[in-house]
Parts: C-alpha cells; structure tokens; sequence
C-alpha cells in the first residue's frame, strides 16, 4: 500500500518546474531532483520528501506506506522549508502523535518541495530504518 488515501482530502502541491537539490541529514546524501523524472515511484504525495528518500536510498520509516496515516516518516526541514507545500490538517493531526516535534516537522510523504531553492532535512534518529530484509 503506497501513494494516495482515498479518505484524504486532495492537497494543494505546487510541482517544481526547475532542477534543485535535497539534502538528507546525518547521512549526507545529496540528490538532484529533475521535475521531469517525478515521482520517482508511489512513496507518498508525487515529489514527495519519502518519495526523494527513497530514490536516493535514504532510509525513512513509513509504516503506513506513504498515505499520511502514520507519523512514522517524520522529518525535520532545517532549509527550504518556505519553498515546500503547507501541510494539510490531515498532516498536523498526524504530526500530533510524532515524536520530537519541532516549528520545523513535516511528514515526508506530504511534504514536496516546489524546487525553487535546495532543501536540506534532518532525518531523526529514530526514523532512520537501520534493519532492512535482503531479497531472497
């Protein structure tokens, strides 16, 4: 289960038009969106923070798969936050149940930048999936 919820109310993004980059906290990856490749798979709203994480191997939880049920991905925008679509009252009841919450928290499956500047995102600790299955 990924991508969109059929009990969420359609949320106002505005797609980026240019390239820019995201850059994931504490691990240091840095990754160039190009608008034309978005979304890069069904990992949340399309552009998407989860959906850029999981394009560049970051390691984000996100038990609910992507629909805004959970809190489990979220993240810290510590630049670039203005350039991001503001979140939806579905997202501030789910950040309710988030640990840490800051000004600064977003889910990343609804958080999805405009590419107007480059955006840097803390990824908490204790969201950073350390344990993966391998594929048989």
């Amino acid at each position: 289960m990924a991508g969109d919820s059929p009990t969420l109310d359609e949320t106002e993004v505005k797609r980026p038009t240019k390239k820019y980059k995201v850059t994931f906290q504490p691990q240091n990856v840095t990754i160039e969106v190009d608008p034309a490749d978005l979304p890069y798979g069904r990992h949340g709203l399309a552009g998407s923070i989860l959906d850029i994480a999981e394009q560049a191997g970051v390691k984000l939880d996100h038990a609910c798969g992507g629909v805004c049920a959970c809190s489990t991905c979220h993240v810290i925008v510590r630049q670039g936050l203005e350039t991001c679509n503001e979140a939806s009252e579905d997202e501030e009841d789910q950040l309710d149940d988030a640990r840490g919450l800051t000004v600064l928290s977003r889910l990343g499956c609804q958080c999805v930048p405009d590419g107007t500047t480059d955006v840097v995102i803390e990824v908490p600790s204790w969201n950073r999936n350390l344990a993966s299955e391998h594929d048989h």
